[in-house]
């Protein structure tokens, strides 16, 4: 099982400094993968509730996910840097493509890139875009962006998106295009998944949600015509790390480091290709001493 750590990419804990410190130790400590995550805004009146509560204040202060991954492959040579996700909705998918392939081709091949369709009224209408209909333009857009990636010249005319007959160099170095995660929950969301992308991205999901959902979402890869071993598992969890233990109706992934082991320790056994932990939720991770005493805690857990 491959294991990710995100980068202190929100909150007061945000700087360049400190990308650079977490992304050297995490990988000197062993890590597979390093993480960002996609926030627009933090909207004063938001139209939105964030699962049913507030929208946390470390969305206050975000570094861009794709230019904070590009600095991060500058201080780094082995680890993967993944896209816990990019809000496909944002973006022109042809712009976005050639970002990315930057980034993998100065990175050597190091890029993984996950989408989600954001959920976010506020940010919707900040980029122009709507919450109708995400669904259809991101089905075409993958495939705007999957053409580009492994074809030239290439040409794409569809409901969405005009590509006229092009060359677009460079290509990305992975082949045949870097690993495409997809977070998913709705079965439209997880056919998607199945249809188009390398990895599904769980997150938060408990053990048995996750077990269940993963053979799930298998059989639609089945079903898309797709060899349902080709499709990796990904679980991302939030710790939220607390001085004494939580009681039974705590949130899975939180309470004491004992407790948040014990979770760990579950989610190992139900055998997840990789696990990312994200620590920004927990209040000592707002320090750069904090982020990276999890960072080690972590590593010793997985």
């Amino acid at each position: 099982m491959k294991t990710g750590f995100f980068l202190p990419q929100l909150g007061p804990v945000a700087d360049p400094r400190t990308i650079i410190k977490v992304a050297k130790r995490a990988e000197e400590l062993g890590y597979d993968g390093l993480w960002v995550t996609e926030r627009l805004l933090w909207p004063v009146n938001p139209q939105t509730s964030y699962y049913g509560g507030p929208i946390p204040d470390v969305y206050k202060r975000v570094f861009d996910p794709i230019e904070t991954l590009t600095f991060a492959a500058a201080h780094t040579t082995r680890v993967s840097l993944g896209t816990s996700v990019l809000d496909i909705p944002f973006y022109n998918p042809v712009l976005l493509a050639r970002r990315l392939t930057t980034l993998d081709q100065l990175s050597n091949g190091r890029l993984k890139v996950g989408f989600g369709l954001g959920w976010s009224k506020d940010e919707n209408d900040a980029t122009g875009t709507s919450l109708k209909g995400r669904g259809k333009r991101a089905d075409e857009f993958l495939k705007v962006v999957k053409a580009i990636w492994t074809t030239d010249p290439v040409e794409f005319h569809g409901r969405y998106f005009q590509l006229p007959k092009s060359i677009i160099q460079p290509k990305p170095v992975q082949k045949p295009h870097p690993p495409i995660y997809m977070a998913a929950f709705a079965p439209l969301a997880m056919k998607r998944a199945a249809t188009f992308a390398d990895a599904w991205m769980p997150v938060g999901v408990s053990v048995d949600q996750l077990t269940s959902m993963s053979i799930q979402v298998k059989g639609m890869v089945k079903s898309a015509g797709r060899d349902p071993a080709a499709l990796k598992i990904a679980a991302r969890y939030n710790i939220d790390v607390r001085p004494q233990p939580l009681g039974k109706e705590r949130n899975f992934c939180s309470g004491s480091l004992e407790q948040i082991k014990e979770d760990i320790r579950a989610v190992k056994d139900a055998k997840p290709d990789e696990l990312i932990i994200d620590p920004t939720f927990s209040a000592d991770s707002q320090t750069e001493e904090g982020f990276l005493r999890y960072l080690e805690q972590v590593r010793e857990m997985v």
